[in-house]
């Protein structure tokens, strides 16, 4: 009777220990199968990610150069007879010129930079965005030989235009003073337009923010004596993506709320993406990250 007794305490003993067994490798197949799908999922929104983010380069990179040939087509060196070209209107066009295609060739530099980076394994589509890349490339250089020719031809102009006025309303100030003016002009303006565009971030942990006085305890650029050159700094129309190589991340500047995700990687690493950057930083040019 106890023999009867000790085998079927036994034989139950085995059939649980064989149903726990069974459940606990079927938890384990469902927790691997949820693990690959959310690193699929992870790895499709990055991708889409990249995607939005590289569609958005190119169409600002195009724009510019629209604006390019549109600004190019309203300076009319050429007069007619008894006309003179509108010297501010040419000189405003030329100044715009020049910053956009300063802003672009830093675009198409931030687009190779996302080409070499993404994790897109389309290597037709790669090998489509490079030849685009090559063409914007070849535009750059076409585009400055060209405001190169027109400077030479406005620099001539200038003369003619210069002693015309002086002819007539009998004006002494030099050709080379007013050229002078101008390019003190532009490059006021390029600087003023470089500098409102401007703005910086840094990531890293409590303690590194902290010994470089960004963080007071909780509080952030509290005092004005923080390592400014600890930043990095950006032209906030150009990098929008900034990637943190953390697990961990969390804004400690105010930003408005609709401007910005963050997100994790394909890797779980976490990644800021500024959608609206001209709200993002309308309420603090200094952006401050916490990572672990």
């Amino acid at each position: 009777m106890k023999k009867n007794i000790l085998l079927l305490t036994s034989i139950l003993f085995l059939t649980l220990a064989s149903c726990n067994t069974k459940k606990e490798k079927e938890q384990e197949a469902i927790d691997t199968s949820s693990m690959v799908i959310d690193s699929l999922r992870q790895a499709l929104t990055q991708s889409q990610n990249e995607s939005s983010d590289l569609i958005e380069t190119l169409s600002q990179i195009q724009e510019g150069f629209d604006q390019i040939n549109q600004a190019q087509g309203r300076i009319n060196v050429k007069k007619t007879e008894g006309d003179t070209p509108d010297r501010q209107a040419i000189v405003e066009n030329m100044e715009f010129i020049q910053r956009t295609l300063a802003l672009n060739k830093e675009l198409i530099a931030s687009l190779q930079q996302q080409l070499r980076t993404t994790s897109q394994s389309d290597a037709r589509s790669k090998a489509k965005l490079e030849e685009m890349v090559a063409n914007f490339n070849k535009q750059l250089e076409e585009k400055s030989k060209e405001i190169e020719a027109l400077r030479a031809e406005l620099a001539e102009k200038d003369i003619r235009i210069a002693e015309q006025t002086e002819e007539i309303n009998s004006l002494n100030q030099s050709v080379s003073d007013l050229n002078k003016q101008n390019e003190e002009k532009a490059r006021s303006i390029a600087a003023q337009d470089k500098e409102m565009n401007t703005a910086y971030y840094v990531f890293g942990t409590k303690k590194e923010l902290r010994e470089q006085r960004i963080l007071n305890r909780n509080d952030v650029l509290k005092n004005n004596d923080f390592n400014k050159d600890y930043f990095t700094r950006i032209d906030l129309r150009v990098t929008k993506v900034i990637k943190l190589y953390s697990k961990s991340a969390k804004l400690m500047t105010n930003h408005p709320a609709g401007t910005y995700t963050l997100e994790k990687d394909a890797q779980g690493m976490y990644v800021l993406r500024i959608t609206d950057p001209q709200n993002f930083w309308s309420v603090s040019r200094y952006l401050v990250i916490t990572v672990k």
